[in-house]
């Protein structure tokens, strides 16, 4: 049996007639660049996050530069996040000319470490970034009141989470702003490159949306420096059809999810995914913890001999990463990221995983740490 990572081709085939239909729209009526699918989304995903306003910018990486230029941060303030992420975290602190700042992760649930976040804090901290890693929000109302008690921003990176929730919240509705990514291979994926911010904050949300089409509030009159991140109208369509199969295809993946941890739960040496009491957990990865670096490779190879793929997210932090070198950081500062990192391994998971996958790839998992376990 091959079993890919991904499989992004079965999703298609399940909603192909309707996607061919909302493309063909704009097609005919030309609205390539925003335009009504664009708003049409706007609108269903402000509501699908329980929040007032969307903004439907070009990727994850603009949703995130934007809300905290729309905030005024910049040079000389600090944002707090973690280093255990994808780089695009950081670059948006970088791209405001802010400097990041990195608090470790709890050991847990790979998020963000709120004790962690408030030694952390100086007095050139300007806003925190959590994020809401592999599908899981990280532990908010901490975060929240360390924001609140040192008047911070809270700038949440939901591009991994969509439809996750904390204590019934809908992740990206809880700080002040919420970033997401609708690169294909997300829950909510579009066909190309894609992202929203969402907020409760009309001002804010009037100004990511100048900001994302060249600073414009109105044709051809530039009052800040502005961006052409805008949202196409193809991604617009295609996102309002996916948007309407979301939850299924989260109950799908939680499925799955609780599948692999029947099977591998009891096997030793593996320590599987923790769902927090806090949260619904998402499932856009499903992460192996090995007892060492060597282990998890060891089961990687592995899993490839036996046509099942994984992947590593993300195995070199960014403390570590040399885009980064100026920060200061070394090998030891972020111990729980470092061990999360060289330790994890992502198995295949999407909603249209069969139960025989499932069971053939925890058997493959079972079968070579038994046989590792006897040489």
């Amino acid at each position: 049996m091959d079993v890919p990572f991904l499989d992004l081709g079965a999703q298609y085939e399940s909603i192909k007639d309707e996607v061919h239909e909302a493309m063909e729209s704009v097609l005919e009526n030309t609205s390539f660049a925003l335009g009504p699918a664009v708003e049409e989304f706007e609108a269903n995903y402000a509501s699908y996050c329980q929040t007032d306003h969307c903004v439907g910018v070009s990727s994850g990486t603009a949703a995130l530069h934007v809300a905290l230029h729309a905030l005024g941060i910049g040079e000389g303030d600090e944002v707090i996040t973690t280093p255990h992420t994808f780089v695009s975290t950081v670059w948006a602190i970088s791209y405001v000319g802010a400097t990041p700042v990195f608090a470790d992760i709890d050991p847990g649930t790979y998020t963000i470490d709120p004790e962690a976040v408030e030694a952390a804090v100086t007095e050139k901290t300007e806003a925190i970034v959590p994020v809401h890693l592999y599908g899981q929000p990280a532990d908010m109302d901490p975060i929240l009141n360390i924001a609140d008690e040192h008047d911070l921003f809270v700038v949440e990176d939901a591009a991994q989470a969509h439809g996750a929730e904390y204590k019934g919240q809908r992740a990206g509705s809880i700080g002040d702003i919420g970033c997401f990514s609708f690169y294909p291979g997300k829950n909510l994926g579009a066909y190309g490159e894609a992202g929203a911010v969402v907020t409760d904050d009309a001002p804010l949300a009037e100004k990511m949306a100048e900001l994302r089409d060249h600073a414009q509030p109105e044709k051809y009159v530039h009052n800040d420096l502005g961006y052409n991140y805008r949202m196409d109208g193809l991604q617009g369509a295609v996102l309002n059809v996916k948007l309407r199969h979301l939850d299924d295809w989260t109950d799908a993946r939680r499925r799955v999810a609780q599948r692999y941890e029947e099977e591998l739960s009891p096997v030793g040496g593996v320590e599987t995914p923790h769902e927090a009491s806090y949260a619904k957990h998402v499932y856009h990865l499903y992460e192996l913890q090995m007892a060492s670096e060597e282990e998890r490779n060891a089961l990687q190879d592995d899993l490839d001999d036996s046509n099942v793929s994984t992947g590593l997210h993300y195995p070199t932090p960014i403390h570590l990463q040399e885009a980064y070198d100026h920060l200061g950081y070394e090998v030891g500062d972020f111990l729980e990221t470092e061990r999360a990192a060289s330790r994890n391994l992502s198995l295949p998971m999407y909603p249209e995983m069969t139960d025989e996958m499932i069971s053939y790839v925890s058997d493959k998992i079972k079968q070579k740490i038994s046989a590792h376990a006897n040489t």
